[in-house]
């Protein structure tokens, strides 16, 4: 699993949410066009090169062990060098913070830990917390990329293990993304997820969250007649 270990208590409530299209707004076009006009390659041979291979599904499913080997494999296939800094320049500059949305981690944190868990690979993971600012105040320690833990959405053992990790079984656990086929397979495995589209509330739907935790647990606690 990515060799992250957590020693912190586990929570009674697990918040974990997507990236991009949840908390930031991700035009791939604009990386798309910037990597084009570094690299010489028009769209189609970039993806040809690197995304229709599926090199960037193995980055996020744990292939590489760290971000160099990443970005070693990415300008072998590019065919020139690729700073990283200029990488992470490029990808940082498609992506542009949802305030809104990132109340609702805000008011998540309120009621038990947040988490990310995002496809993306480990040259990804390491430079999160410059892209969105805002994130790594909320979330810590706890800025995961599915890359940590050895698969990928939708698959179902990356839900299973980012729940071990966390130590909070599935019928605690929220999860917000924007893929319906990833929403489906977290429900798969028993965690309470919400499909998260233009106009979801998604505050909102924490808050939904959390009352129906509260009047499980009422439940449970309340004496037998």
């Amino acid at each position: 699993m990515g060799g992250i270990v957590n020693e912190t208590p586990a929570p009674r409530l697990l918040f974990l949410f997507d990236m991009d299209e949840v908390l930031v707004r991700y035009d791939w076009r604009v990386r798309m066009t910037a990597l084009a006009a570094f690299t010489g390659h028009e769209f189609d041979e970039l993806r040809r090169r690197w995304w229709d291979n599926g090199d960037e599904a193995r980055a996020e499913a744990g292939h590489f062990p760290d971000g160099d080997a990443y970005l070693e494999a990415f300008a072998t296939a590019m065919g020139c060098d690729v700073p990283e800094a200029e990488w992470a320049r490029i990808r940082g500059a498609a992506m542009t913070e949802l305030p809104e949305r990132i109340e609702a981690v805000r008011v998540a944190r309120e009621h038990g830990r947040v988490g990310l868990l995002t496809n993306n690979g480990p040259l990804a993971g390491r430079w999160i917390r410059h892209w969105a600012p805002s994130l790594p105040p909320l979330f810590g320690d706890h800025l995961d990329t599915t890359s940590n833990f050895g698969a990928r959405k939708p698959e179902p053992e990356v839900f299973e293990r980012a729940l071990a990790h966390h130590g909070v079984p599935a019928e605690r656990t929220f999860f917000a993304d924007d893929m319906p086929v990833n929403v489906a397979a977290a429900r798969g495995v028993g965690i309470h997820a919400v499909l998260v589209e233009e106009d979801t509330d998604l505050r909102a739907a924490v808050l939904a969250f959390v009352a129906e935790q509260e009047r499980t647990a009422a439940d449970v606690a309340a004496p037998v007649a």
